[in-house]
């Protein structure tokens, strides 16, 4: 009877986290996303006719727009003409290296990822990045010259950063958002590591990356159109010894800065409406799987994974063909591109979002001193933040379902036990941005 009253007292007295107040700016760009875009975009790659990061490059096969090189290029020509229409706002750049011989590399092979920048009015010191791979692969690994269109894996996740890109380079943001393509995806993500791995040894503090693969919503009997799964990590796979006996110590195994970024999409999907409903799936990646998003987490960034609700692995790594009346291949026909579009829509409101907000608060602790039934929590105060959030949500619970919203204070004490409740704590602008919630450690 007594956790009823507590119950029912707390619900009158703090306010449900609702989707957010859209922001003008973001509701006209995301109107921009056009699913004619999209399908011209994965129409063209799928025209390279293989874009396996083991052919072709030589400038033979890419004035004949066949294989990977073609397919680099025509991708950083597609970000110049986005930066040629916001005046020159984008800075186009390509990371190359030489990858050593591996299972799926049988000799050195150069690999190119190619991303745009648009730079923050903060100076590019908080990063927010959209991502996808533009290498595919048909039934074999090693097929140098073999149609591998690769329409849903992955022209479908190029398509989404290409668009984001596209629509999103007309704005300007505190935080600078960096649109990404990476290759050697199919070799073992050879691309997305050599990038993360550049990003942390020159001390990028990248908030949040967004991995798409495989959305392009399977025309298969069994999709759900109206959803797109976002996978993220529990316990953070950079994570120390000493740090995941802590978490697992309070129970924090679900409130890692990648759940975190999955909630906010989550977020971003009530305030904007995309028309498509995330679903947030707690796991690092399908079953046994793994992709790009991998690779950030490995160097300690926070990364979730899009993917359609339902797979048809007919179509997927096959060989183009058709047998007792079954398609096989990944192939335009089988794409959806109004999804696609639905995909990159939510996508680019989640980048914006972020990209808006201020910084998210540092130092937030839970104070654990002294055994009391209230709950004091602590942080530091966040440049251009003018107030913050504290979120709760009960331990058994996926989404925040309290918040509680401060002005200028960098401490609070709220009449509910630590033992029942996960807490965490965002900035807020003046126009009603919001950061990435930061989920406490004890203070003792």
């Amino acid at each position: 009877m007594q956790l009823a009253m507590l119950t029912t007292l707390l619900a009158a007295c703090f306010a449900q986290p609702a989707g957010g107040k859209p922001d003008p700016k973001i509701v006209t760009a995301l109107q921009q996303v056009s699913a004619a875009h999209v399908q011209a975009d994965i129409e063209k790659l799928v025209s390279f006719r293989t874009r396996l990061t083991l052919s072709a490059q030589d400038s033979k096969a890419i004035a004949e727009s066949h294989g990977i090189g073609a397919a680099r290029e025509w991708i950083k020509s597609e970000f110049e003409r986005y930066s040629h229409d916001c005046g020159g706002c984008l800075e186009v750049k390509t990371d190359t290296f030489t990858e050593a011989p591996a299972d799926r590399i049988p000799k050195p092979t150069e690999i190119t990822n190619v991303y745009a920048v648009l730079k923050g009015q903060e100076g590019g010191n908080r990063i927010v990045l959209v991502t996808g791979h533009y290498d595919s692969r048909n039934g074999d690994t090693f097929d140098l010259n073999g149609d591998a269109p690769g329409a849903n894996d992955d022209a479908s996740g190029t398509a989404v950063s290409l668009e984001c890109a596209r629509v999103l380079s007309k704005l300007k943001f505190p935080a600078t958002l960096i649109f990404l393509s990476v290759a050697g995806e199919e070799q073992g993500l050879n691309g997305s590591s050599h990038f993360a791995k550049m990003a942390k040894s020159q001390g990028w503090n990248i908030e949040a990356v967004l991995n798409n693969d495989i959305v392009g919503g399977d025309r298969n009997p069994q999709q759900d159109a109206g959803v797109v799964r976002v996978f993220s990590e529990g316990i953070p796979l950079a994570a120390t010894e000493p740090q995941i006996r802590l978490l697992r110590s309070v129970a924090a195994e679900n409130d890692s800065p990648s759940r975190q970024v999955a909630r906010y999409i989550s977020e971003s999907a009530k305030t904007y409406e995309p028309g498509i409903t995330p679903i947030m799936e707690f796991r690092p990646d399908r079953y046994l799987r793994g992709g790009d998003h991998t690779s950030f987490n490995q160097q300690g960034y926070a990364a979730v994974r899009f993917t359609e609700y339902r797979e048809d692995y007919n179509h997927q790594h096959q060989n183009v063909r058709s047998e007792n009346g079954v398609e096989y291949g990944d192939v335009p026909k089988f794409v959806n591109f109004e999804y696609v579009a639905r995909v990159a829509r939510l996508n680019a409101a989640a980048l914006a979002s972020l990209a808006s907000a201020p910084a998210p608060p540092e130092n937030v602790r839970l104070v654990t001193k002294e055994l009391t039934n209230e709950s004091t929590l602590t942080w530091t105060a966040s440049p251009g933040a003018s107030g913050y959030q504290v979120l709760w949500r009960a331990t058994s619970s996926p989404d925040w379902e309290n918040a509680k919203e401060l002005s200028n204070t960098t401490r609070v004490t709220l009449p509910i036990s630590k033992d029942n409740v996960m807490f965490a704590v965002r900035s807020l602008d003046a126009d009603g941005h919001r950061s990435l919630p930061v989920a406490p450690l004890p203070e003792r």
